[in-house]
């Protein structure tokens, strides 16, 4: 690997204390849901763009390539990290612009990123979950590990808010009843991430 290669995956695997780390709380879940999550995440593949058309997939991980090109300066390093996003978001049945919001405002994607309270990685998960629905040689410091907990927990927070986006967040981030956080995560998403394939892409998708 060459000296500006490996400047670039130093900067990206450096860990910090985010700006708004989460806590989730943990609380019992009944056995049917923990099997349901647990399989979830024992449900390992290669992280791969999931579009019905291939080049709707290019283009997304292209736009989304530039515009984290700032806070990811290695072209390979923000591919891998976009592909699996995309992926295990997809997944769970998750909008991958909200998970990348989610990131930006939980860790602002510093792999190694460690919050006061313990939350761990890009989506800050808490230990306590490789406890309740994984493994005990989990690392939630694996990427594409630490995106699979993440999106798992959201949906399982979706669904017992029924879809309440702004409570689910709140969960996800141990605040539940205060807006911050979820304005938060949802002025990202908007803002910064939200994405509609252009007019030729769709129609072609379409046929």
């Amino acid at each position: 690997m060459n000296a500006p290669r490996l400047a670039c995956l130093l900067l990206f695997t450096l860990a910090a204390v985010p700006a708004w780390a989460g806590a989730q709380r943990e609380e019992a879940l009944a056995a049917n849901v923990a099997s349901a999550m647990s399989r979830s995440i024992a449900d390992i593949n290669a992280p791969r763009l999931v579009f019905d058309n291939p080049h709707e997939g290019a283009a997304w991980l292209a736009e989304m390539s530039r515009r984290l090109q700032k806070r990811i300066p290695d072209q390979w390093l923000r591919e891998r990290l976009l592909t699996a996003v995309q992926y295990e978001a997809t997944r769970a049945g998750l909008d991958p612009q909200l998970v990348l919001g989610l990131i930006q405002v939980e860790s602002g994607f510093k792999k190694y990123a460690i919050s006061p309270v313990g939350a761990r990685g890009l989506m800050q998960v808490m230990p306590f979950w490789v406890r309740s629905i994984g493994a005990s040689g989990h690392n939630l410091f694996e990427l594409t590990l630490n995106l699979r907990y993440g999106c798992t927990i959201l949906r399982h927070y979706l669904d017992i808010e029924r879809g309440n986006l702004f409570r689910a967040l709140g969960r996800y981030n141990g605040s539940l009843g205060r807006a911050e956080y979820p304005n938060l995560v949802v002025g990202a998403w908007r803002s910064h991430w939200q994405w509609t394939p252009p007019a030729g892409l769709q129609q072609t998708a379409g046929h």
